[in-house]
């Protein structure tokens, strides 16, 4: 018989790569030419963003997960709160009690499930690495993040944030900038599945860790100012169509698979 542990790794292995991140035809130097262009505007329009805010590797891990589905601004309030309450120690935070937890976390919203999912993250911590950060981030990157995976609360991409940002791993963070700015762009579809997206950054840009840092943390940067989801501001946008114009030797493959650009 089967154990869970051995089903929730056969679930990611058979969830990887479940709808493929459909693109023009292009030759993959075409494809690396076009993904460092676009990051190179981004850098010189906006410059370093020195993401992700946070003192200690653990500061970043907290945000990741409190972060998920609020603003960051949010996040912050929330974190000013822990860190007055001297909270932002993995054993610290282990021991503080749910109810204190939740109540210090509440601005970042969803509070009592934000809560359930830091313990399973904290629990991990003690019970696979005794506490240590130093040791979890020494694991092997690839079963680091499978074990990751496996935590109740933690997907792919606050997976990838904390191993990216926190253990300084190289692996590209794909989020919902990521999909719409790059599909309007009419390099991905955008209803792709996350690890072919990711599939599709890791295996055109170097395996650099401040790069993929960087990279991301100027998608997130054009995405809030101009590529929003509805009434995109295409105007001032670093992206824009007049920057990043569809050849016309792709433009039919573009139409045919996204109908219409959005400029950013």
């Amino acid at each position: 018989m089967r154990s869970a542990k051995s089903d929730t790794r056969n679930k990611i292995k058979k969830g990887y790569r479940q709808k493929p991140a459909i693109r023009l035809r292009m030759p993959d130097k075409e494809i690396r030419k076009q993904l460092t262009a676009i990051y190179r505007t981004l850098y010189r329009a906006y410059g370093p963003q020195h993401w992700w805010p946070g003192d200690t590797p653990f500061e970043v891990m907290v945000g990741a997960v409190l972060t998920q589905n609020t603003a960051w601004s949010n996040v912050e309030k929330a974190m000013a709160k822990l860190k007055r309450e001297r909270l932002l120690t993995p054993s610290r935070m282990f021991n503080a009690a749910p109810e204190k937890l939740a109540s210090l976390i509440r601005p970042s919203g969803y509070f009592n499930v934000k809560v359930k999912r830091l313990r399973h993250l904290l629990s991990f911590i003690h019970i696979r690495y005794s506490g240590s950060l130093k040791r979890m981030f020494s694991a092997e990157p690839a079963l680091l993040r499978q074990q990751l995976l496996e935590i109740n609360g933690i997907g792919p991409e606050t997976a990838d944030a904390i191993l990216l940002y926190a253990g300084e791993k190289a692996f590209f963070v794909v989020d919902a900038y990521t999909k719409r700015i790059f599909s309007r762009q009419g390099l991905i579809v955008s209803n792709a599945d996350y690890h072919a997206v990711q599939d599709f950054f890791m295996n055109n840009l170097p395996r650099d860790t401040r790069f993929y840092n960087e990279y991301h943390a100027l998608i997130v940067r054009v995405g809030k100012e101009h590529c929003k989801k509805t009434k995109p501001l295409c105007s001032g946008c670093p992206l824009s169509c007049e920057q990043f114009p569809v050849s016309e030797v792709h433009k039919a493959d573009h139409e045919q698979l996204f109908h219409a650009r959005h400029c950013c």
